[in-house]
């Protein structure tokens, strides 16, 4: 059977363990919603790194931030999550890449891709069942003003969740 060709999102000629600052989207499977618990879709999101949330995460919401904890301390000094938010049926994120350290030459860095799937397949793991759609979502944050308009973004995404695309009626 032909499956239809997929559209590379990627920049082809782009080294993608650059340093840098990267804003990244993860999508449920078939954009299921897992994250939040079902009593709390229609209030504030799960944002961390910023105010307190005034929703619960579900089960699977609870893994995923954990994970996302876990990710800066298997590259230290190098990968920093400075901000999150984790949606009822995805999460959006921003990651930056530093392998240049004070104390000597630069350190190898791992990729965008290399470190988002690794996350994924350790939130499958612990959760049991494959979580997420295949790839991600990604965008090379250029400049300081791209830079604050993708944290404002995270930060305002759980408020306007019923004018989200990935937001729909169940």
């Amino acid at each position: 059977m032909d499956r239809p060709t997929r559209k590379e999102h990627r920049l082809k000629s782009y080294d993608y363990s650059q340093n840098g600052a990267y804003f990244v989207t993860i999508c449920t499977r078939n954009r299921q919603y897992l994250f939040w618990n079902n009593y709390d879709f229609g209030r504030v999101g799960a944002a961390f790194g910023g105010p307190q949330s005034k929703i619960t995460l579900s089960e699977y919401g609870k893994i995923v931030k954990e994970e996302l904890k876990i990710i800066p301390s298997i590259y230290p000094d190098i990968v920093f999550i400075p901000k999150s938010v984790i949606m009822p049926n995805h999460i959006h994120l921003i990651i930056v890449l530093n392998a240049y350290s004070e104390s000597g030459p630069p350190k190898a860095a791992p990729t965008i891709g290399s470190i988002i799937n690794k996350f994924k397949g350790s939130v499958s793991k612990k959760s049991g069942f494959h979580v997420w759609q295949k790839s991600f979502y990604d965008r090379i944050i250029r400049n300081e003003q791209e830079y604050r308009a993708f944290w404002e973004y995270i930060e305002t995404n759980p408020m306007t969740w019923e004018n989200d695309e990935l937001f729909s009626k169940e």
